[in-house]
């Protein structure tokens, strides 16, 4: 199997380079040089490409169309939404980044979801908190580009300078008389001015916004409530017919028989057959499909199917094996990925060490809405409606499995109902196609909860051997983890250390090994990839070396931190030591740090750079006799950068504490023989509402570049929470999640 990584920008600079994500069994897409590619996504300058730019329509009937995001016309304001929105509010807040530069009221506009046009739009895809950094500036321009050809087709008609008008609300206003022209009255007029340069439109400094920053209403929220077909899960076609897909549970099985005749005389079944896959198991593994009338008669049907599988060559993947194999691993030595000082001089000098053992385990996506496909092939063509992260990635898959020109795949974006990484991957999209192209009619695949949970591509768990030294002023000296992790391919681990995890930036003596076990269950990205787990086993140890030297876990957390700086200059999205203070030092006052606490209450601090974001969490926490754990609060300061939309970042890190507390609290996926033994929801407890903290969010205004939002919040909340449960109880919680270890709530 394949090992597919999903790391943030240069995980996705390696993809597009190397023609994959990872391992010969990944992504199949246009190769693009690295120039190109951060041209594309606007990396590189910010600049809007020209060749974004939609065709004008004449200037007697045309709307103002001068790029792939903006249509005025006399009718209305039309923004596009690039991005899938996948729950994390993209398709509010990046057209309102057009909004703001071009002076538009935001009730004057009307959202529409973009078409997948990689052509107009660059890369269109939902996935390592990207969208807003990607897009701050491209879209910004795009805004002020429409700005600046409105004021110059006013200009024309009240025979004034430019500079003699400003722009507010949706209209162009004379500054000297008041008077007023709307956009849709000027958008024919504008349609004929040159579109000016990306790079020479003026952009408003963050001081004079109007709209970012504020609390805005999801575009959708409404239909939403008012039970509107806008997820996968909701479409339709006229004569469509429902499908399923069985595969093995043991990735590498394959059909050897199935009862295909029995399943085809019962009610409502239109067909099933056996696919054999096309030997990528990122794409189409080997099933049968049985399609039929309706979602009733494909769940019966399937119910009803009796296979044989041939597990020859299928994954055998043990959880209890692999611990027993990392509990004799642990202790010895492995591939050294960083060793920078003289750590064993350091541990020689040390005052005091400490040493501990940590695990976690693999979880799974558990997003909302199962996978889901619409599909119609017909005439050598087809045409799909998909919840996916990456559809621009899906059109070459799909292509590929079907043999045919990726200019015949025409992908729809609809609202996902939830992705955390598990979208990023199109097999569900190829089995969709697979079954339509071989059916004859359209087709709606529909996996059930079960097929999430025993197919998925699974967050990796992991075991950490550390050790730590503190010298005799109590300062921590020296740092060393041995990381036993999974490999999928021989090659390349699951999840890795590098010399980016913390705190390898930070400390002078500092050694990282790994050791990597071979894993044939398909693992990859789940939300925060990496820093999910790798923040409970470092900040967890940190707090752990502050009680060990007797001071305050605040103190040393600052301490190791250091002097504000770039620890890599000229990045912006790289971790800044004063931004990281800042948080912490902001959380930890907002929380009431140091502050008196009842017996069997603690506050617990952890911080964690992720995804360009830095943030801390305090989490107030108290534990009775049979270990019963209550997290009341969790204040959460944040650096971002300038926020877009208030309520969407807000309800960003809500969600990901959610998610982060539920995962930590008692989620685990465990495997035998190959095969996931939690394959629904009653073995894998997801968080209640009676359980759900109060969240308190502090941003700070901070002109930097901003980030996404969807991960960095996550990474903090199990350390912050066992931090708090060791400082209560005295009790050092080392396992994921702590149900492991009898904890309950």
């Amino acid at each position: 199997m394949v090992a597919l990584n999903y790391q943030g920008i240069q995980d996705i600079f390696d993809a597009v380079n190397n023609q994959r994500w990872a391992g010969a069994g990944g992504f199949q897409i246009a190769k693009v040089g690295r120039r190109d590619f951060m041209k594309i996504t606007g990396l590189v300058g910010g600049g809007l490409m020209l060749s974004f730019t939609l065709p004008r329509a004449s200037a007697k009937s045309g709307p103002l169309q001068p790029n792939g995001y903006v249509r005025i016309d006399e009718t209305g304001i039309l923004i596009y939404a690039k991005n899938p929105e996948i729950g994390q509010g993209v398709k509010t807040s990046l057209p309102m980044m057009v909004a703001e530069e071009l002076d538009a009221a935001w009730d004057d506009v009307q959202v529409v979801q973009a078409p997948v046009d990689q052509a107009t739009y660059g890369a269109q895809f939902a996935g390592g908190s990207m969208s807003t950094p990607m897009n701050w500036l491209p879209l910004r321009k795009a805004g002020a580009t429409a700005r600046a050809m409105l004021v110059g087709a006013a200009a024309q008609r009240l025979e004034v300078p430019v500079d003699a008008l400003f722009t507010r609300d949706s209209h162009v206003v004379h500054k000297d008389t008041g008077r007023k022209l709307a956009y849709t009255d000027l958008a024919a007029a504008a349609a004929a001015m040159p579109v000016p340069e990306a790079d020479s439109v003026a952009l408003k400094e963050p001081r004079y916004f109007r709209l970012l920053g504020k609390r805005i209403t999801g575009v959708d929220n409404d239909a939403i409530v008012r039970g509107e077909p806008l997820f996968g899960i909701d479409q339709t076609l006229p004569g469509m017919k429902i499908a399923t897909y069985q595969k093995c549970h043991a990735i590498g099985g394959k059909v050897k028989s199935a009862n295909l005749d029995e399943i085809k005389q019962m009610p409502g079944v239109h067909d099933a057959f056996v696919l054999a896959g096309n030997g990528n198991a990122m794409e189409l593994l080997p099933g049968v499909a049985i399609v039929a009338d309706n979602t009733w008669a494909t769940i019966r049907a399937k119910r009803a199917l009796r296979v044989e599988w041939d597990e020859s060559e299928a994954a055998t993947d043990s959880w209890s094996g692999a611990s027993a194999s990392a509990e004799r691993l642990r202790g010895e030595s492995g591939q050294r990925v960083v060793d920078q000082g003289d750590v064993d001089a350091a541990f020689n000098a040390a005052a005091k060490r400490i040493d501990s053992s940590y695990t976690y385990n693999f979880v799974t996506h558990a997003q909302l809405e199962p996978m889901n496909c619409t599909a119609h092939y017909q005439d050598g063509a087809i045409e799909m409606w998909s919840p996916t992260q990456t559809p621009g990635f899906a059109i070459a898959n799909v292509a590929n499995v079907l043999g045919i020109d990726p200019a015949k795949v025409t992908v729809h974006q609809v609202r996902c109902g939830g992705g955390f990484g598990r979208r990023l991957y199109n097999d569900f999209m190829c089995e969709a196609a697979a079954i339509a192209q071989r059916a004859g009619v359209p087709v709606k695949l529909q996996w059930t909860r079960e097929d999430d949970m025993c197919c998925d591509l699974f967050r990796a768990g992991g075991f950490h051997q550390l050790a730590g030294a503190v010298d005799g002023d109590g300062k921590v000296s020296a740092w060393r983890d041995h990381f036993v992790t999974f490999t999928n391919d021989g090659k390349r681990p699951v999840s890795g250390l590098s010399a980016r995890v913390f705190p390898a930036e930070l400390l002078a003596n500092v050694r990282f090994e790994q050791t990597q076990l071979d894993w044939s269950t398909r693992c990859a990205a789940w939300r925060a990839p990496g820093s999910n787990v790798f923040g409970f086993v470092v900040q967890s140890f940190l707090h752990e070396l502050a009680q060990a030297a007797e001071r305050d876990h605040l103190e040393v957390l600052l301490e190791v931190l250091g002097e504000p700086r770039w620890l890599t200059q000229g990045n912006p999205q790289a971790l800044h030591t004063g931004r990281a203070a800042g948080v912490v030092k902001l959380a930890a006052e907002k929380a009431g740090w140091g502050k008196e606490m009842p017996a069997g209450r603690a506050l617990g601090l952890a911080f964690y750079f992720s995804h360009g974001g830095h943030i801390a969490e305090v989490a107030d926490v108290s534990v009775d006799a049979n270990k019963k754990v209550k997290v009341h609060k969790v204040t959460v300061a944040a650096d971002v950068g300038p926020i877009v939309n208030l309520s969407g970042a807000e309800n960003q890190i809500e969600g990901a504490v959610v998610d982060g507390l539920s995962t930590m609290l008692g989620l685990a996926v465990t495997f035998e023989n190959g095969r996931a033994q939690q394959t629904n929801f009653d073995k894998y407890p997801m968080l209640r509402m009676p359980a759900t903290p109060e969240v308190d969010v502090h941003f700070v205004a901070s002109d930097y570049p901003p980030t996404g939002l969807g991960e960095p919040a996550l990474p903090p909340l199990a350390p912050a929470v066992c931090n708090a449960i060791a400082a209560a109880t005295g009790a050092r919680i080392r396992t994921l999640p702590i149900s492991e270890e009898g904890y309950t709530v």
